[in-house]
Parts: structure tokens; sequence; C-alpha cells
């Protein structure tokens, strides 16, 4: 329940210990600090390869979006930047279960077309130069999940960032018209960008993992 940043966590620990249970803080403070999670993480979101040519401007460098993620006491603050967009685009933030690439960019053979349980997080618009910033507060580093007992949906968890076209005719040029539900009206385009799972499988608001195969996130 607590989500007090994890180096406040080892001062207090410290901080309780002085006096008579010095030899204790000796015991307990590296045996914290030998297990903290990261308290921030940055990293990167990756095209849609197919539609890129809707993404960018005519002849223009390959569009980049970059997340920075830091852990907060009550809920954790993601700012999200994108670069070389075309002008206007409009985009939809999810947090979701799967994404369709693997590690090394590969299509992930084990995809198929579901990106498990999502979270609509925010809206995005990239500006006249092409550009967009965004910032959510939530539940994101190691814990973000959601369940439903009414449909026998275990306590799920949604490491990946990926965001969607808000409308399908944003990528009619490029020769897709499919509609998703990715948007307020459920009536989207297809994913633009999203993450990539890290070397051990989990998307990268995990940073808690545990060195099993599988691993799995510790909370």
């Amino acid at each position: 329940m607590t989500r007090l940043p994890f180096a406040r966590r080892g001062f207090v620990a410290g901080v309780a210990a002085v006096g008579a249970f010095t030899l204790l803080s000796v015991l307990i403070v590296p045996a914290l600090a030998s297990s903290r999670a990261a308290n921030s993480t940055t990293f990167s979101l990756f095209p849609n390869a197919p539609l890129l040519n809707c993404l960018k401007r005519s002849g223009g460098p390959t569009p980049t979006a970059v997340a920075t993620v830091t852990r907060g006491g009550q809920n954790d603050t993601m700012n999200l930047k994108l670069n070389n967009f075309k002008p206007g685009l409009g985009f939809d933030l999810f947090t979701v279960q799967r994404s369709p690439q693997r590690a090394n960019g590969t299509p992930d053979p084990n995809f198929k077309g579901s990106f498990g349980l999502a979270w609509y997080q925010s809206d995005i618009t990239t500006n006249s130069s092409g550009s967009a910033s965004v910032q959510i507060k939530t539940i994101l580093l190691d814990q973000i999940f959601g369940f439903d007992p009414d449909k026998n949906l275990a306590p799920t968890n949604t490491f990946h960032v990926g965001f969607w076209f808000d409308s399908p005719a944003e990528t009619k040029p490029c020769g897709v018209t499919t509609v998703t539900p990715f948007n307020g009206e459920h009536h989207a385009g297809v994913v633009a960008f999203i993450t990539r799972p890290r070397a051990n499988g989990l998307g990268p608001l995990c940073v808690n993992p545990t060195s099993t195969t599988p691993a799995h996130c510790i909370p």
C-alpha cells in the first residue's frame, strides 16, 4: 500500500536504528540498498514501421518518442516527448499488457493481434513543429495493474506504453483504414508507437524484476 520512494525508505530505516539498535542498522541498511528498485527510468517507444510515412514529414527525419517515469510517494509521473512528427496529428496514449514487437524489434510471433488489458491515459496532439509533450500522474512503476472479478480477470499488469492514431483517416494514405477502440469514441486508428519488452520479457514499466525465468515484477 505504501509508496514512499525507495531512497526515503532507506533513510527512515537508518534513523529508526540509531542508538540501541546501531548494530541492527548496520545489518539492515545494506540489505535495503541492495534490494532497491530504480526511482526513475527513461525508455523509447518505437514506430509501427509500415506507417512511418503517415507519421513523419515528407523527407524529414524519423519521429521519436521518449518517456521518463519518476517514482513518487503516492503515484508516479511520466513525461512523454514526441519529436519530428507531422504537425497536427492526434494520438491516444495507453498502457497495455502486450507489445507486438520483441526486444530486438522483430515481430513477436506469439502476438495474436490483442494488446491485452489496456488503460486510456491521455490525448496527444503534435504542434506546428511536429513536437508534443504530455505528463501523466498515476501508479506506473512495478505496480500498474487492473482486474475484473466479474470476467474472471485476475490482477493483470500493463507494463507497456503505446499511442494510437486518433483517427483511421490519418493512415489511409498508407493503405490502412482499420478501426480500433483506442480512443474515447472507440473509433481510433491503429497503433503508431509502442514500447518493446526488455531482455527479461517484461515491459519497461517494470523496473524491479525477479531473476527467475520467466521473470515477474516485484511490486
